[in-house]
């Protein structure tokens, strides 16, 4: 346990402390949903920091420092997450959410984002989307989408401007925090055999009523063709 706080690791020091063998997070028991979505939103980013200290209205603070203290600030302070810390957490969130699977099954990382973000610390929801004129709010987005035969080894800025079409999804606005769920997990199909990540994400065309110019003469856009 380290209950100083560290902050999230960058550019050669991430590499210095990440990579190699008995790095990351330990996996046990059909852990790796959490294993992963826990790395990709703390390991070298800040922006879900609030989870760790603000006191939410609903805010359970022994989750809270159990994922502070457990997970995150060894994780960013020596690379390294033992699987007994993260049994922890998921003890934990078995006797908040009324659900007996959670140490021992695979989740979806929605499932799980959800319990821990909305139940548990009580956050307000970080994406607004519209689909078919209704809006509704969410934690993430999960790509969904059928196979495409030219994507072979699709980045991610291929895939979300994919799902977004056929979905027939807008982003109402810029979100605070963009957290997207890959179709690349659980034990028997994954559509990807690899996805290269995109190192910046450009949504211009994936927000609602968002200015943009004309492909053809570059003035102020009136019309979009999908």
């Amino acid at each position: 346990q380290s209950p100083v706080s560290v902050p999230p690791l960058s550019n050669e020091a991430a590499v210095r402390v990440l990579q190699g063998r008995m790095k990351g997070i330990q996996g046990h028991c059909n852990s790796c949903y959490m294993d992963a979505a826990l790395f990709s939103l703390f390991s070298c980013t800040s922006v879900l920091d609030s989870m760790l200290f603000k006191p939410f209205p609903v805010c359970d603070r022994n989750v809270q420092r159990i994922l502070r203290e457990e997970i995150v600030n060894p994780l960013r302070k020596t690379g390294f997450v033992r699987a007994g810390s993260v049994m922890h957490l998921r003890e934990q969130l078995t006797e908040k959410g009324q659900c007996s699977s959670f140490t021992n099954a695979e989740k979806d990382p929605e499932e799980f984002l959800n319990l821990i973000m909305h139940q548990i610390l009580g956050i307000e929801p970080l994406l607004r989307l519209q689909s078919g004129g209704q809006e509704q709010d969410c934690y993430c987005y999960q790509i969904f989408m059928d196979k495409q035969e030219d994507l072979v080894v699709p980045d991610v800025q291929q895939l979300v401007e994919h799902s977004f079409l056929s979905s027939d999804l807008k982003l109402v606005e810029i979100p605070s925090c963009f957290i997207i769920q890959m179709p690349r997990f659980g034990k028997e199909y994954k559509m990807f055999s690899k996805i290269i990540p995109s190192l910046e994400l450009d949504i211009t065309d994936l927000l609602l009523d968002s200015p943009r110019e004309c492909c053809l003469c570059g003035d102020l856009a009136t019309l979009e063709c999908s």
